[in-house]
């Protein structure tokens, strides 16, 4: 794929989570994808992010910045949310934080093979104790 093709393939991705329309999820992941290295495949990467979507009923995927060449893409991902019960092992207990997730992305066969993510655990950190000090 090209660049431009790369960057409509990401955002109707997006777009897909975003809906929560896992039924169109193998259109756009390999069958034995990897989440941090961790082996999930199709199956296990959809409970993930159901469960993402479970515990965070308001979640949505905003793109802030996205970077595309021949087999690779780098995002960073806004978030504006509330969790419930715990996050990350933080107590945010249904707390509205606003936080970013870099992530990167491995393509093959026009799919996303690997992804690697890092949250911003720091930010929402800080959001916690600022409302306790209030």
């Amino acid at each position: 794929m090209q660049a431009t093709e790369i960057e409509h393939f990401y955002l109707a991705y997006i777009a897909c989570l975003n809906a929560q329309d896992w039924s169109r999820l193998a259109d756009f992941v390999e069958v034995d994808v990897r989440h941090n290295d961790r082996p999930l495949g199709v199956a296990g990467y959809r409970v993930m992010l159901q469960n993402d979507f479970a515990n965070i009923p308001d979640l949505r995927y905003e793109v802030e910045l996205l970077v595309v060449n021949t087999n690779c893409v780098g995002s960073r991902l806004r978030f504006d949310c509330s969790p419930r019960g715990k996050f990350l092992g933080l107590p945010v207990n249904g707390k509205r934080v606003v936080f970013s997730e870099n992530v990167f992305y491995e393509l093959r066969d026009d799919k996303i093979a690997r992804v690697w993510s890092v949250i911003d655990k720091a930010s929402i950190e800080a959001q916690l104790l600022e409302s306790r000090s209030q």
